[in-house]
């Protein structure tokens, strides 16, 4: 599954965010039509009847609910990533053609911050979206300080039924931009307060799912015996490509890599070959240096595939600064 920027708009300007440099540094663009089409085609003829749709902020596209109608006529599962945070008319629109759809058809992942980190507005045009959508909806959030708190994630998934699940992300520099994440060296600082909220996951039954980039040692082995516990065995630590595919049909590993050996499409016949293209890629940055950590060289859950060693992105901004020794192909954007 390929996720598939409908508009590089948002609605948010989230300190941590991995699309910064993307959106930023470009004019809005749009999804069209055609390349929807061509998209579900090469979905289809890759073997995939998943797509995520993503922005910026996906529904503030113009024709997000006919897209959406569109691919799910055609057969496919819908993944909507979102902030919940829509205009009056287009949350009318959404829950009239959207609300009533079954889950096993269509689903949302709610990128949820802070509310005492949130304007108030914000947080209201949130819930309103829970009420309506809570049971379609994972909620997501993204971890970039160190004292953050997950305690009014428990209150949204209780309060609006939404799916027992926690998408958690882990913020990582986007090379040359200066997004807030956490560094290297206060990493088993954010694991001992995500360890604090442990015993609230269990007692809840939620399962925390981990994105890319979370190093396996952060944790201790009995931290580990209880997270994969809590999470039905289901947990992982590796660290491969995403594959976005933006509205002007450019695709890239993942949108810290954004930049990084960025391609067309069009340069590929299905969604295998394009992973494999990004994961050889990878593979050449990992063959210089294990992970961000020294210790990951010698790693026996990085030797058997547990853990990736972290985000790649840590790596390239590291070799950004020091002299170009390495193979030519590890520096090429």
């Amino acid at each position: 599954m390929a996720n598939v920027l409908l508009t590089d708009k948002c609605v948010r300007s989230c300190p941590y965010c991995f699309a910064k440099k993307h959106m930023t540094e470009s004019e809005e663009r749009r999804m069209k039509w055609d390349d929807l089409i061509y998209i579900a085609d090469f979905h289809e003829l890759s073997g995939d009847k998943a797509i995520a749709l993503l922005g910026g902020e996906p529904t503030l596209h113009p024709e997000f609910v006919d897209y959406t109608l569109y691919l799910l006529e055609r057969g496919f599962h819908v993944n909507v990533f979102t902030s919940g945070i829509l205009s009056e008319q287009r949350f009318d629109e959404c829950y009239r053609n959207l609300a009533h759809v079954p889950s096993e058809r269509l689903s949302f992942v709610c990128n949820v911050n802070d509310p005492q980190l949130s304007p108030p507005g914000e947080t209201l045009k949130v819930r309103q979206f829970l009420q309506a959508f809570g049971h379609l909806t994972v909620p997501g959030f993204n971890i970039y300080h160190l004292d953050f708190n997950l305690d009014f994630i428990f209150e949204y998934i209780s309060l609006y039924g939404m799916k027992r699940n926690l998408r958690l992300g882990l913020a990582h520099p986007i090379p040359d931009t200066n997004n807030q994440h956490i560094p290297i060296e206060k990493m088993s600082v954010f694991a001992e307060r995500l360890i604090t909220y442990l015993p609230a996951f269990e007692r809840l039954q939620i399962k925390a799912g981990f994105d890319c980039g979370f190093p396996m040692c952060l944790f201790t082995d009995e931290q580990l015996g209880r997270l994969f516990k809590a999470n039905g065995g289901h947990l992982r630590f590796t660290c491969g490509p995403a594959v976005d595919i933006g509205a002007d049909l450019e695709v890239w590993a993942c949108f810290p890599l954004s930049n990084y050996h960025r391609k067309s499409l069009f340069d590929f016949n299905n969604l295998g070959e394009v992973a494999r293209f990004f994961e050889e890629k990878h593979q050449l940055v990992r063959s210089e240096v294990g992970g961000i950590f020294e210790a990951c060289d010698e790693c026996i859950y990085r030797r058997d595939r547990l853990c990736s060693g972290g985000c790649l992105a840590h790596l390239l901004s590291k070799f950004k600064k020091e002299p170009a020794i390495r193979l030519k192909e590890i520096y090429d954007e």
